[in-house]
């Protein structure tokens, strides 16, 4: 198979099955713009399945401030994000989430337990940046 000739490390430590159905091009990977921006607003979104925040975030000038729902109740407060930094993917359809618009998805990670911790860069960066 091609695959094993390009990239044969790959191939030898996950085989073929896994990458050939996850791997993507770095041009798919340029499409998805994740940006950093700043939480302006937090509040408890209780018509949501599972525990749930609605959030503004502020992604600077250029994009301005956007609405997201996320399911990071268990390991934040409300009053705990404004101010925050989070990772962001800017351009996705909006998405119906029960009674709210949801314009970006904010990015976490799930632990052992399932509770999402969110996605942010270590250092300040301006927000709107473009994760490069």
């Amino acid at each position: 198979m091609i695959f094993e000739t390009i990239y044969p490390s790959i191939a030898e430590s996950i085989g073929d099955a896994w990458f050939m159905e996850n791997v993507i091009t770095f041009e798919d990977f340029l499409k998805v713009d994740i940006r950093v921006g700043r939480v302006v607003e937090a509040t408890e979104f209780p018509e949501a399945r599972k525990p749930a925040y609605k959030l503004k975030v502020d992604f600077g000038e250029e994009i301005g401030i956007r609405k997201s729902s996320a399911q990071i109740a268990a390991l934040y407060k409300p009053e705990d994000l404004v101010g925050r930094h989070v990772m962001a993917v800017v351009n996705f359809p909006p998405r119906q989430i029960g009674p709210f618009m949801s314009e970006v998805l904010v990015l976490g990670f799930s632990d052992a337990d399932g509770k999402i911790s969110l996605a942010a860069p270590d250092h300040d960066v301006p927000i709107g940046r473009r994760l490069e």
